[in-house]
């Protein structure tokens, strides 16, 4: 128990979580006496990051990074004003619709919770929409980064359960629609009780005009999933494929991008995939003591003791996620608690690729519940609301997002039909 100490102890002192999940391992090892052990510590390290599947990672951010300089935000945002704006509430709508472009394009809550918290929360602030609301809108819509594929998570889960990356992509699709619509209905009576104002229909000639500048960026996640679904490229090549249809959209279509700006992207680029890469890293190290210290087993046993019912067995398991998705980084939490969780769920006959996003939209969820919600900091240090007053005003989002987390834990064909469908060949 040494090992779970020591990272609850780092964890409460706010050192960074790659650095918890690395000094906590050292610790259990310097502990226990098993100093030997540490001679293999850099070799499973980067045994964990010599994965070809996570090359996809920098070939996303990539994409994203490419799109962001590339004016491609804008013309979305435009677009979708153009379409539903004029309705009562219309910029919460299109808050929430730009953030499901952002999403099949991006995969990232933290970036897509940014770029919306510095563009549509001024508008909807102009426009009467109270700040509370407006944040809670753009943390919550966030979520959907992780789960509309292209989606980081996927890949590590994959990557983590030696499952069909291409399978989860396709998968995602229909619990982020179920997302983006529970969003939709619950701002729908907020607009209503609030009373929130309206604009000016745009007419016909707009909503084309807007629709033909989007389109060469609506063309990226077609290309990135028909690919993926016509057996054409792999997920991996599929970032690469999306990155050069940014910077041929970004560059010789809305010209945004100017050659000074790659080293810019190149760097940040660079910084990110490093960030994920440590984590990756430094859990695999963690999730190895775990495994010397018979961890996993006891928890699946203990698990297993309480019911054989798949039933009670899922409720306990998303109960369980969600606490842990309060305190703990998506990436780094799939690497530790999948080789946990996957044995008793196989047992139970449960398909390893509906099981991945139960795990992931439970995780995903816990980026905007506190105390550790990072989208929550993201959002708050742009709008300058206060966390507390976020995490109050996000509670009925919070509340739409379990829901449907429950609907897809329990109607597993919602899931697993896209991926049956077109991957079964």
């Amino acid at each position: 128990m040494s090992i779970i100490i020591a990272f609850f102890i780092l964890l409460i002192l706010g050192v960074p979580i790659a650095f918890v999940l690395g000094l906590s391992s050292v610790f259990y090892m310097l502990f226990t006496g098993n100093i030997d052990f540490l001679l293999s510590v850099p070799q499973r390290m980067i045994v964990a990051a010599d994965n070809f599947s996570l090359m996809a990672i920098p070939l996303f951010v990539l994409a994203g990074e490419l799109m962001n300089y590339g004016g491609i935000t804008r013309r979305l945002t435009d677009f979708a004003r153009s379409c539903i704006s004029h309705l009562r509430g219309g910029l919460a709508y299109v808050n929430i619709l730009v953030s499901m472009f952002l999403s099949a394009i991006i995969g990232s809550a933290n970036a897509v919770a940014a770029i919306q918290s510095s563009s549509m929360v001024p508008e909807m602030r102009k426009d009467g929409y109270d700040n509370e609301y407006s944040s809670a809108v753009t943390a919550a819509s966030a979520i959907m980064g992780p789960i509309i594929p292209p989606s980081m998570v996927f890949i590590i889960y994959g990557v983590s359960a030696g499952t069909s990356i291409g399978a989860l992509f396709l998968a995602g699709i229909t619990p982020g629609i179920l997302l983006g619509v529970g969003f939709f209905v619950l701002s729908y009576f907020y607009a209503k009780k609030k009373n929130f104002p309206t604009r000016k229909r745009s007419s016909l000639q707009e909503v084309i005009k807007t629709l033909l500048i989007a389109i060469p960026a609506l063309t990226i996640p077609l290309f990135i999933i028909g690919g993926i679904i016509s057996g054409s490229f792999t997920p991996t090549e599929a970032g690469a494929v999306g990155s050069l249809i940014a910077f041929l959209v970004g560059m010789f279509i809305y010209r945004e991008i100017k050659w000074k700006d790659i080293p810019s992207i190149f760097l940040k680029t660079g910084v990110i995939t490093a960030s994920i890469m440590i984590i990756v890293a430094c859990a695999n190290i963690f999730g190895w003591t775990l495994a010397m210290e018979r961890i996993p087993q006891v928890i699946a046993e203990s698990i297993l003791s309480i019911s054989t019912n798949t039933i009670i067995i899922l409720i306990i398991i998303n109960i369980l996620l969600l606490v842990v998705g309060m305190f703990l980084e998506p990436i780094a939490a799939i690497i530790i608690v999948v080789p946990v969780l996957l044995p008793v769920v196989l047992e139970l006959g449960i398909d390893p690729v509906h099981f991945g996003l139960i795990v992931c939209l439970n995780l995903v969820i816990g980026l905007i519940t506190p105390p550790v919600g990072i989208v929550l900091f993201v959002v708050s240090g742009i709008t300058k609301i206060s966390v507390q007053r976020l995490s109050q005003s996000i509670f009925p989002f919070v509340v739409v997002a379990v829901v449907v987390l429950f609907v897809i834990t329990f109607v597993p064909d919602l899931v697993t039909y896209l991926p049956e469908r077109f991957l079964s060949q």
